[in-house]
Order: structure tokens, then sequence, then C-alpha cells
């Protein structure tokens, strides 16, 4: 299953990351909030299903932009809609940008997204859990001066609602964010040019609600 994909049994094998939290919180106005759902009934659920797939020996985790990086995909059992839909001519007006930063210590970038009143959005059919390692986690963490006591070998640092049972592209924007040094709220991995360009053809047509 990757690195550190073991325990002893005594720390769930995941870990919601607290730059996590903040999905669970409607009002933050941060990352694509998740409904119907506790973050302690989440992390509790997310660990049952991965268990039952490691007994039924299934493939679980899935590779991401950098080793360190992983996706799980399953079942949305939450009441979260999707993410994003798709701009169209008589949408597209809708449409609000701003430079927003996640937290407190990074560099804000320009997002834009509709706004989840102004748009139709039914509720996803899978949830792709975004997971980085404890090394990396403790590494980004150690840079930025902030404390995290979680043990789990992987933790949770994004929860992307969508309809797709497999990887969508990383916004352009935060591929150029992940490619800043440590220090500046990036995980300091090169950008991919290739990666880079797939994420702007996709994204040109599509935009997060939030």
């Amino acid at each position: 299953l990757g690195m550190a994909d073991t325990t002893d049994g005594s720390v769930p094998f995941l870990a919601l990351d607290p730059f996590a939290h903040r999905q669970f919180d409607a009002k933050s106005g941060k990352g694509i909030p998740i409904e119907g759902c506790t973050k302690e009934d989440f992390i509790k659920t997310v660990n049952e299903l991965y268990e039952q797939a490691k007994k039924k020996k299934e493939p679980v985790l899935v590779d991401g932009y950098a080793p360190f990086c992983k996706h799980i995909f399953v079942p949305n059992f939450t009441k979260t809609k999707s993410a994003y839909v798709t701009i169209t001519s008589e949408n597209r007006s809708l449409l609000e940008s701003e430079y927003k930063a996640r937290r407190s210590n990074e560099l804000a970038v320009l997002s834009r997204w509709f706004p989840k009143e102004k748009v139709k959005v039914g509720v996803a059919k899978y949830l792709d859990l975004i997971l980085y390692s404890r090394d990396q986690i403790n590494k980004e963490n150690e840079a930025m001066g902030v404390k995290n006591p979680d043990k789990s070998p992987w933790g949770i640092v994004s929860i992307k609602p969508q309809d797709e049972d497999h990887e969508t592209p990383m916004q352009p924007i935060t591929m150029m964010r992940n490619a800043l040094p440590l220090e500046q709220g990036g995980s300091g991995e090169s950008l991919d040019k290739k990666k880079y360009q797939e994420a702007v053809d996709f994204w040109k047509g599509h935009a997060n609600v939030l």
C-alpha cells in the first residue's frame, strides 16, 4: 500500500489533519464544506471503510502528485454536494474571485468560485480523500511553526466531493502554491508542466462551488 502504511493497531491508519478541519466549519469560507457529518464520525467511518477494503485485499491507496501524497476514493456517506460545476455562458457571470489564503501563515493566491446559493449542485457520488504521509506533515508543520500530536501514518489534508471515482486535476493555482517552499505554505515539490497543462485544460471549464 505504500510508505508508512501499517500500524500496530494502537493508532488508526488515518487521522483528520487540522488543515482539513475548516471543511467541517460551514462559516469558515475555506474549502468545500462537509455536510451532515461531524469530524469525529467522519474519521471513524473512513477508517472503517479502509479496514474493510484491506480485509478484502482491495487496492486502497492511489498515488498522488508526489511520493508523500496518496488518495483514497470512497462512496459519499455524507450529504456533501459536488465540489464543482461546469462553467457555461449562462452561469459565467456568477463567478466570484478574491485573493485568499487557506491559513494565516500562507501567501494569498487568486481564487475563483461559484457562490453555492447561486448555482444548483447535486450530492456528490464519491469523496476523494487526499492524504499526506506523517513524515511530510511533520516537515511542513515544523517549517510553519505548527505542532500536531497525531501519530497516524497518514493524515487527510483535504476532502474533495465529486462524481468520479478517480482523481480530477488539481487546480493550477494549488499546483503553483505546492511548488512554494515549506515556510511559505508549499510542499517544496517542483511543478510538473504536463500535469499543469492538464489541470488548466480541465479548470478553464469548471469552477468550485463555495
